[in-house]
Parts: structure tokens; C-alpha cells; sequence
């Protein structure tokens, strides 16, 4: 199972919609445009960024672009234009006004040939804003490739990855700031409230744990989640109310043309 080409599980994902909805929200909230013609949100997902990107500009048309027919189903519930598409290699048919990818690129390799293809798909005056979790040094992160390499399921696991490292941040400042009129770099650190038995362990369930999951038998599931789960307990402990306080950092860009 390869880190861009995980089944995803739109149940699973919206587990904690409203927290993965925040940072598109504060994203695009950030976003200076006139009045962009043409919106695209890139690894859209289940399209739950769709309408308010569409409330955000409206007039503007307003699609999405994913690689999962299961996002995709969801997505297209809320009567939005959507295209199946690779999102490493998708092309527009035309330079789009606002090119917004939300926690999608991490996915990704090779960012160094990557962004500047993105950004050459971004009309004159049009602007490339992106938001990519920044966890990859995290217990909850580590933890997960640690695991992995124990137990009965490593040999069926040795091939497994979940996203690959981004850049440091001044990789993309060096790379993409003589491209652009205006570059824009920050971090946010989020504090989510989650509650429920093992909710770290059940937000990873919806996206960086699928590569390791999906490419284990059945049968050794339960028991690698349930491993993980024990591992990466005593660094988010719950408060006496049962809230796990979980810290998730996020870096965002934005890069105006």
C-alpha cells in the first residue's frame, strides 16, 4: 500500500469533521482575491471545504479534485462539480483563479517539482493556499513506524509508509518565493478535545494509519491498532473528565501570483 494511494473511509474520516474542517476554514479565510472565476479545492475529499469555499467566493465556480471514488461519492452529494484525478499529475483545462488544497499534499513526494507545477496551474493574479499537518516528528506519528517494525506484522508491513516528511519551512520559502508577488508561511498549533476510548489512536484511523492498515492481513488489524493504541496512550493521557487534550500542528502557505 503505497502513502498516495490509501482507501480512504469518508464514516471514518468525518469522525472528527469539525476539527479537520477548522484549518481549511482559517485558510481560506486568509485568501486575498478579487474575484476569483475559477475555484479549485485539490484532494477534496469528502467536500466538506466545497460549500464553504463556495460561500467564501461566491459567483466564483467552485470544484473539486480527488483521487478516491468513495471521497468522491460523498463529495458529490452536495451538488458540486467534482473530477477523479490523480492529484499528483492533475492538470486544469484551464489556469484556475484559486488553486486550495487542504491536508492532501502531504501525500505527496517530491514537493520541490511539485509546487511550482501547482503553481504554474494558478492564473495571473490567482493564488496557490495550501495546509499540510506538520506531525511527522510527533509520538503519535513516530509511534506508528515503530510499531509497524514489531510484532508478528512487520514482514507484512516492511513495504508500508504513511505520508513522507514536508519540507522545512525555508525549503519552501527559497523555492517558491522568486515565483510569486506575495509569500505567506505560518504554523498553527491546534489543541483538539477528543473524547472516546483511544481517540488518538481512532483520529489516525482516518488518515495516516490507512497505508499501514490496509496492507496487513485481516486478521493482524485488531491487534497492530490495538499496539499502537497501548504506545501512544501514556503521551496523550486523558484528563480526569476522560478529554484527551491532543496538540496538531499544521503549516499553512499561501503564494500569490
Amino acid at each position: 500500500m503505497s502513502a498516495r494511494n490509501p482507501v480512504w473511509n469518508p464514516e471514518q474520516y468525518f469522525r472528527f469533521a469539525d476539527e479537520r474542517l477548522q484549518p481549511a476554514i482559517d485558510l481560506m479565510g486568509r485568501i486575498v482575491h478579487p474575484g476569483p472565476a475559477v475555484v479549485v479545492d485539490l484532494g477534496c475529499g469528502a467536500g466538506n471545504a466545497l460549500p464553504l469555499l463556495a460561500g467564501r467566493f461566491p459567483g466564483a465556480a467552485v470544484s473539486g479534485v480527488d483521487g478516491s471514488t468513495t471521497m468522491l461519492a460523498r463529495a458529490a452529494e452536495g451538488g458540486f462539480a467534482t473530477r477523479q484525478a490523480d492529484i499528483a499529475t492533475w492538470r486544469p483545462d484551464a489556469p484556475v483563479d484559486v488553486l486550495f488544497s487542504n491536508a492532501a499534499l502531504q501525500w505527496l513526494p517530491a514537493h520541490e517539482t511539485l509546487f511550482p507545477r501547482l503553481l504554474s496551474q494558478v492564473a495571473p493574479g490567482g493564488v496557490l493556499a495550501v495546509q499540510m499537518p506538520a506531525m511527522d516528528a510527533t509520538p503519535a506519528r513516530r509511534l506508528q513506524r515503530e510499531v509497524a517494525a514489531e510484532g508478528p506484522w512487520a514482514t507484512a508491513l516492511a513495504g508500508a509508509t504513511a505520508s513522507p516528511s514536508i519540507l522545512e519551512m525555508g525549503a519552501y520559502y527559497r523555492l517558491l518565493r522568486p515565483m510569486v508577488k506575495r509569500l505567506d508561511l505560518w504554523f498553527t498549533e491546534y489543541v483538539h478535545l477528543l473524547k472516546g476510548p483511544d481517540p488518538v489512536m481512532q483520529w489516525f484511523m482516518g488518515s495516516s494509519l490507512q497505508p499501514y492498515v490496509q496492507a496487513l492481513p485481516e486478521a493482524l488489524r485488531p491487534a497492530y491498532l490495538a499496539a499502537y493504541a497501548d504506545a501512544v496512550r501514556p503521551h496523550y493521557p486523558a484528563e480526569a473528565d476522560g478529554t484527551v487534550l491532543f496538540p496538531f500542528r499544521r503549516f499553512f502557505l499561501m503564494a500569490s501570483l
